[in-house]
């Protein structure tokens, strides 16, 4: 870890006091001139530090930078679990981890971005990812369950997700199957599980669970397509506390991997059902040709759902899409 970063930690772990530079040398084992040029270098990239004579550095409480430093003291049961890796800008948190993945990366690593210039949603649609007020994220794992209950991977996340926005916001989350989540019938995160099959085993190599949050208000508000199906989780005056976004990503990672590491349990299946925006809903499946009317029966314990067509015959979907007027 380089001098900046082993700064940034202390910062971090001290945010809102001030700090010696005398202790940070000390602490850190290298000169005051080292400490000060890294305290420059953080400066020059945008975090507010405040050098004041006879007390030090201070790291201001309004500095909303993601960092691995700022996320990671959020994280209390699995920190060592995880290798975060923050970007301020990136074409695409998935991709990106995709080709670690390819590489033989570990299970845990998290490539976090202050912005996407290609982020994707599913069925191919680009996901809307400006810079400093999202969410943008993606987990290398490798799971050992059969391919048929894949689609767990997502219902674990999606409802991480909506039990972090609720322990972070106060706010209801509910779910949109498969991979939606809602605040007053808003949609305020995406998912997108993506995986890697091998043909001699059968089985899934590795899979990359993506996670779009969308945090607070863009500047320039959400593009015409999505303003009236989009939101955000805190709006421009909830938004109290700088360092919400990390706690909501340590939130997630945490609640997600306690789920993860024992997903033959199935433990998060209960919350996603009771968190269903479809249970008894009319909806229409929507295929490439056509749309067709039917009624959300349940979701089943892969979680498919399964809905009753209007000519009576009922059908398992695992996976496709669904529109549901909220």
């Amino acid at each position: 870890m380089s001098v900046k970063d082993k700064t940034l930690t202390v910062l971090e772990d001290n945010k809102g006091n001030y700090i010696s530079g005398a202790k940070l040398a000390e602490q850190l084992s290298v000169s005051r001139n080292s400490v000060w040029k890294a305290i420059k270098t953080l400066q020059d990239e945008g975090y507010d530090i405040c050098a004041v004579t006879n007390k030090g550095y201070c790291l201001s409480c309004d500095t909303d930078i993601l960092s691995s430093q700022s996320i990671t003291k959020y994280l209390s049961k699995n920190s060592n679990a995880f290798n975060i890796n923050v970007y301020k800008t990136i074409s695409s948190t998935n991709s990106a981890i995709k080709e670690l993945a390819i590489k033989g990366g570990k299970e845990g690593n998290v490539i976090v971005s202050e912005e996407q210039t290609a982020g994707r949603g599913r069925l191919g649609r680009k996901f809307y990812s400006p810079p400093r007020t999202g969410i943008y994220m993606s987990i290398l794992l490798r799971p050992h369950i059969p391919v048929s209950e894949s689609l767990l991977i997502t219902a674990a996340g999606a409802v991480a997700v909506a039990e972090a926005i609720e322990t972070v916001s106060g706010r209801e989350a509910k779910i949109k199957w498969v991979n939606d989540i809602y605040c007053d019938n808003k949609k305020v995160c995406g998912i997108l599980t993506e995986a890697s099959f091998g043909l001699e085993s059968g089985g899934i190599e590795y899979a990359v669970l993506g996670i779009g949050i969308n945090v607070k208000t863009p500047e320039n508000g959400f593009p015409e397509e999505i303003e009236n199906i989009a939101t955000e989780v805190f709006d421009s005056g909830a938004f109290a506390s700088a360092d919400v976004r990390s706690k909501l990503i340590a939130e997630v990672l945490e609640r997600f991997w306690g789920y993860f590491k024992h997903i033959e349990q199935k433990s998060f299946l209960a919350a996603y059902k009771t968190r269903s925006l479809l249970l008894g809903k009319e909806i229409l499946v929507i295929s490439r040709s056509s749309s067709e009317k039917a009624v959300v029966l349940e979701i089943d314990d892969q979680c498919r759902l399964k809905v009753r067509m209007e000519d009576g015959s009922v059908r398992l979907l695992s996976s496709g899409e669904v529109s549901v007027k909220l």
